[in-house]
């Protein structure tokens, strides 16, 4: 919703991994083995693919990061790239959903396997059950959309990125937004941010 507002293409660094999964490329074949095991893929696997994305679309007007960075280690390596590109960060936005929110969400997700639509069960249904709305493509839910899954992220996700809120603090950069609002509350509070 972000993304169509301003303009932005927005990059989702799960949907990068997944492209490159797909397309069986030695990067891609890393990220695989990490995300299998419901484990954060390493900062160097990450940044890897993000640097190719950012080769091929870095001449427009900017973008908006989705899931990344996630690690101290991502956050200092991307300054330093964007830096080089002189299209330094301008806003994060750090969104707080309580765990029950977020099982809640994760679990109920569905995503059209043609299109990549994405769809919620409860939050945001399909109009025909199991179809997309955009393309008419079956609905899926992700091998690691499960609670077990889930919970694993959640651990690997607070331990790894301890530091990263205060790191977008400290450069006046952070915007925290409950992460429990309904979908246009929350896109009213993150375009508040924003602009």
């Amino acid at each position: 919703m972000l993304g169509q507002k301003l303009g932005l293409p927005h990059v989702s660094t799960g949907e990068i991994f997944r492209e490159a999964m797909e397309a069986g490329t030695e990067l891609g074949r890393l990220a695989r083995q990490f995300i299998d095991n419901g484990e954060l893929v390493p900062d160097d696997v990450v940044l890897g693919l993000v640097d190719e994305w950012l080769a091929a679309n870095s001449a427009g007007d900017g973008f908006i990061f989705d899931g990344f960075p996630r690690t101290l280690g991502q956050a200092e390596l991307l300054d330093v790239r964007l830096g080089k590109l002189r299209k330094p960060l301008e806003v994060v936005i750090g969104l707080e959903p309580s765990e029950e929110m977020i099982l809640c969400r994760i679990e109920g997700r569905r995503v059209c396997s043609k299109c990549g639509a994405n769809f919620h069960l409860k939050r945001l249904p399909p109009k025909v059950a199991g179809k997309c709305d955009h393309c008419g493509g079956p609905l899926k839910q992700r091998a690691d959309d499960t609670r077990e899954m889930v919970l694993k992220r959640l651990t690997v996700y607070e331990e790894q990125t301890r530091g990263l809120l205060d790191y977008y603090e400290h450069q006046g950069k952070l915007r925290r937004i409950d992460g429990d609002l309904g979908v246009d509350e929350m896109f009213t509070e993150v375009l508040k941010a924003v602009q």
